[in-house]
């Protein structure tokens, strides 16, 4: 039996959609419903061109993290670092870097996707979260494949199991809408400048310093005004907590955070869906 073409139905309205917030929430979430199936071929397709020309394969996944982490551990080793962590420093660090490397592909993972669609964006008509789900999917199964970092400093490090080990999910699933909702207001403005891709790297390795990755929260000022500003601080640090601990730490900021995070996804959904026809129109001219 062959599979059955995606049905699309476009309807042209005077109302304005963006007066009426719930209306666009109900029509996103109806358009991100039915490019379910799509998503996951977009998914499956992105995944085999990744690895099927790779030497190494699915291992590139796990040297980000593991690379960056040897560098720090070295200079702590060498007393070039100070910093006091309540488990072994290499355990904290390769946790720590495990979870910005997620945070960052799901910066990174938006405007990869729409970038990489623009041939068919500007001559195919289909529902464009599609490419969103695909690359929030991405996400997910590297992180998957980071989780046996993971596992394995648990294992060497001899690191207690906590009960709030089981809410460590919540705290990296928050960390990766976060990331893909700066990803997805910045798509728009990366599809049309290259400059946004070329600098994302450096502002991405800026932010990586300003956040306790490698190193425990600051308390002194200046440097405790980063752990108020930094809105990847609270996410990181607690999904780190909850790994090693089984405990928040500030849970009013983690909370706070986590909210504006939340209502930040559906506003960058809707700046996503109104900007896009304007950049496909730009794009085909």
């Amino acid at each position: 039996m062959k599979d059955q073409p995606l049905e699309v139905t476009i309807t042209y309205t005077s109302e304005k959609l963006s007066q009426k917030p719930y209306k666009l929430l109900i029509l996103i979430l109806s358009d991100i419903m039915a490019s379910r199936e799509l998503a996951w071929r977009l998914f499956l397709r992105d995944i085999s061109a990744q690895y099927r020309q790779s030497l190494l394969g699915i291992f590139w996944a796990f040297f980000p993290p593991i690379i960056t982490a040897a560098i720090f551990i070295l200079l702590q080793s060498r007393n070039i670092i100070s910093t006091t962590t309540n488990i072994p420093y290499p355990a904290y660090v390769l946790i720590g870097t495990t979870l910005w490397q997620i945070f960052a592909d799901s910066v990174n993972a938006p405007l990869k996707s729409t970038t990489g669609a623009k041939p068919y964006l500007v001559k195919i008509y289909f529902p464009r979260e599609a490419l969103l789900i695909s690359s929030f999917l991405g996400v997910l199964f590297n992180v998957l494949i980071r989780m046996i970092i993971v596992l394995g400093v648990f294992i060497y490090f001899k690191i207690p199991l906590h009960g709030g080990l089981l809410l460590a999910p919540i705290g990296i699933f928050l960390l990766i809408l976060l990331g893909m909702v700066i990803g997805i207001l910045i798509t728009p403005i990366g599809m049309l400048y290259s400059d946004v891709s070329t600098s994302l790297p450096i502002i991405l390795q800026l932010l990586f310093f300003a956040t306790p990755v490698v190193y425990t929260l600051p308390e002194k000022f200046p440097f405790s005004i980063l752990n108020i500003v930094n809105p990847v601080t609270p996410l990181l640090v607690n999904a780190r907590n909850l790994m090693i601990n089984g405990v928040f730490d500030n849970t009013s900021h983690f909370i706070f955070i986590s909210t504006i995070t939340i209502i930040s996804a559906f506003i960058s959904l809707a700046v996503f869906r109104k900007s896009l026809p304007i950049i496909i129109e730009k794009l085909g001219t």
